[in-house]
């Protein structure tokens, strides 16, 4: 049986049907077309990114800018001068500026006393540190800050804690600009028209937890103004806290002198009353004037001898005699309270 002849095989030196011209161009030897292509189209792109105006290109990378936030040419003058144009918020602030900032502002701690001071001054607040749980509390604040462009954090207690520098900070703090002191020249002058007027005066007095409880005092029983010669003392942040907001509504008055400061209040129509745990007319049998300077000296030693001998009214406060005085806050909420319903009647 025949088989069909198998078809010769080429010769692997034996020509191809292709020409010469056609052999020389090994598609291995040759770039790519379509890399070369796409690298053109990449570069074409590219160029038309450059060429579009400088104010276009920005607007694309930061779509949320308002195409009139910077016009090109000031765009150019920037990149030309990058040293010279430099806007005043982009400059670090100084040591001296940060640490006179923070003389000029103070910290107020405790819910009641950061929402009464947001009521009266919110303008005054700086920024404000809180706990989550009362961000639900303080949502206007907020709120407020945020449209204002000032800040808020909500922290957690341990750093709440540096930041108040007391575990006693209740949650919430308020960093806010100081009130400013008046001098006790300026206030007689202001309030030299009134007929009725108490205020008080602390001859070394200073812890913050006492200088608070009498400020509450002074603002539930109307007392105008705390004379003392350091009376940023009251705006400390546990003199705040204790003093529920009080420290709002009364003024602080400084002086260089107290006994000096008491003669003007003399001067000025005041009558004097300085306290006594063992000689004295009693509070409730004394007639309180209506215009009173109310001395009260720290509870060890009490006013020093130079306020004592300016004082024209001498009171005490009469008890079982067991115990040796009350603390200072105390006795100032007694008298303060007994002038006040006397002025009352």
């Amino acid at each position: 049986m025949a088989y069909p002849a198998k078809p010769t095989q080429k010769s692997r030196h034996q020509s191809s049907p292709r020409s010469e011209a056609g052999r020389s161009e090994d598609p291995r030897s040759r770039p790519a077309k379509s890399n070369r292509a796409g690298s053109d189209k990449t570069a074409e792109r590219s160029k038309d990114r450059d060429e579009r105006p400088a104010q276009q290109r920005d607007l694309l990378q930061k779509p949320w800018k308002s195409a009139k936030a910077k016009p090109a040419a000031h765009v150019s003058d920037k990149t030309d001068k990058p040293n010279s144009m430099k806007s005043a918020a982009n400059k670090p602030i100084s040591a001296g500026l940060l640490k006179q900032q923070e003389q000029q502002e103070s910290r107020v701690h405790g819910e009641n006393a950061c929402r009464v001071c947001f009521t009266e001054r919110p303008e005054a607040v700086v920024k404000m540190y809180l706990q989550p749980e009362y961000a639900g509390r303080f949502a206007d604040v907020m709120k407020y800050l945020a449209a204002n462009k000032k800040a808020y954090h909500l922290v957690d207690a341990a750093e709440l804690e540096k930041i108040a520098g007391s575990q006693h900070h209740g949650g919430v703090v308020l960093v806010v600009k100081k009130r400013e002191n008046l001098n006790v020249a300026s206030y007689l002058t202001l309030n030299r028209k009134q007929k009725q007027d108490c205020l008080l005066a602390l001859d070394g007095v200073g812890n913050p937890h006492n200088l608070g409880a009498i400020a509450r005092s002074c603002a539930h029983f109307g007392v105008s103004g705390i004379l003392m010669t350091e009376p940023d003392l009251l705006q400390s942040g546990a003199a705040a806290r204790t003093a529920e907001g009080g420290l709002e509504f009364v003024q602080g008055l400084s002086c260089e002198s107290l006994p000096l400061a008491l003669q003007l209040c003399k001067q000025g129509g005041y009558t004097l009353i300085t306290t006594s745990s063992h000689a004295g007319n009693s509070l409730y049998q004394t007639k309180l004037p209506s215009k009173v300077v109310i001395v009260f000296g720290e509870e060890m030693d009490g006013v020093s001898q130079a306020v004592a001998n300016n004082a024209e009214i001498a009171l005490q406060i009469p008890g079982t005699g067991k115990v040796e005085s009350l603390n200072v806050s105390v006795a100032a909420s007694l008298i303060l309270g007994e002038w006040y319903r006397q002025q009352q009647s």
